[in-house]
């Protein structure tokens, strides 16, 4: 029997994707000092209507998407470029985010003419947000495991059940939400759909979960008999295992998923000077060696899924080696910068930034895939279990 390898062929952005490059990063000299954001460094989670507006009024928003639906037929690697300025730069790209990245594209593959007409173009102009309904209270990280139930009733579904970590719920839109329609709970795969659910439909209550940095950004979402239209059923009823795991496959390999707190990384490189010490050279070396092979890794995997391949293996790879490096930047970043800050006043504001992304680390293990999760479709893909 032969065993899967893994592969990370060499790959380089063409042309166009550079030239692309350089129009985003103009935009953002000029339009982020306009733009009053909740932070200065959450970026994907900092919520700001009028930049993603100004972004879809660009074109950089559903880029790759059909131009019937409001998007411009552009490549997937284009897309990439787009999203590595808005990371490098701090942008306040987390209104639109969930839904460029994966909600749109589930619509696309799977959703209605119905609602690809009446969503996919209000995305692309910036104007629709979306949350991902996947996880649930007692869950873990085993979505197979479900219990939020929509009952078929005359014209649609009945849904009763609890969401959690539904990232911006309170101000979203939409929740694409993933509930059993049909079997039992012990059925795992069996009985599952995706509905396209409004999230101010009667019966939804939306509380907050408040983060270890004091931010509102995640929510548990209540369903109490609400009443979803038949018109909200994302492709056929019972494929919904099918479609929310093609969904995560939106989410794994991006730059997100190294990038996330790129800014420590910027702002270290500030605070240490010019001329660093050698000891400090060497370590801020091998952090930026470390993106530097991920960003090359997820070049690579960019290249195969835009000549049609599945890299489904080399994708959670790149996750998670992304989580482990986002998880220890911040405090190689901290104490390198207590022992060689320049200043004082550089010292005291890196510890404020470099405190906020601390906090922040522990949730990179969940966005996308657990780590154990991740490591067992490695290890499966590569024949080892």
């Amino acid at each position: 029997m032969s065993i899967p390898k893994l592969e990370f062929p060499p790959f380089h952005l063409p042309a166009e994707a550079e030239a692309l490059r350089g129009e985003v990063r103009a935009f953002l000299k000029e339009t982020l000092p306009k733009i009053k954001s909740e932070d200065r460094f959450a970026s994907w989670n900092t919520f700001s209507p009028e930049f993603s507006k100004a972004l879809g009024a660009r074109g950089w928003l559903g880029i790759t998407w059909p131009k019937k639906y409001g998007g411009h037929e552009r490549s997937f690697l284009e897309r990439f470029v787009v999203t590595e300025e808005l990371l490098g730069n701090s942008a306040p790209a987390g209104a639109h985010w969930v839904a460029d990245r994966q909600s749109g594209p589930v619509l696309l593959r799977f959703g209605s003419e119905e609602q690809r007409q009446a969503i996919l173009p209000r995305i692309a102009r910036g104007e629709c947000y979306f949350s991902i309904g996947m996880s649930e209270p007692d869950s873990g990280s085993d979505l197979a495991s479900v219990r939020t139930r929509a009952e078929p009733v005359p014209g649609g579904f009945r849904v009763n059940g609890t969401k959690v970590w539904t990232s911006g719920a309170h101000r979203n839109h939409y929740c694409i939400t993933l509930v059993r329609t049909s079997g039992q709970h012990g059925d795992r795969h069996k009985g599952l759909s995706q509905l396209l659910v409004d999230l101010k439909t009667p019966g939804i209550t939306i509380r907050p979960i408040i983060n270890l940095a004091g931010r509102h950004d995640w929510n548990e979402v209540t369903f109490n008999d609400a009443f979803i239209p038949e018109s909200c059923l994302i492709g056929n009823e019972g494929d919904g295992w099918l479609q929310v795991t093609s969904e995560l496959a939106f989410e794994r390999s991006g730059p997100e998923r190294f990038m996330q707190n790129f800014y420590v990384l910027r702002e270290l490189v500030r605070v240490l000077g010019r001329q660093p010490a050698k000891r400090a050279s060497a370590i801020l070396g091998r952090l930026i060696a470390r993106l530097w092979t991920l960003r090359q890794m997820s070049v690579s995997v960019a290249g195969m899924m835009q000549d049609g391949k599945s890299p489904v293996i080399e994708a959670s790879l790149v996750k998670d080696l992304g989580t482990i490096y986002q998880q220890d930047l911040p405090e190689i970043a901290r104490t390198l910068a207590e022992s060689d800050a320049t200043t004082e006043e550089d010292l005291a504001d890196f510890l404020d930034i470099a405190q906020y992304a601390t906090m922040m680390a522990p949730s990179y293990t969940i966005q996308g895939g657990t780590t154990q999760v991740l490591r067992g479709i490695v290890a499966r893909g590569l024949g080892l279990r």
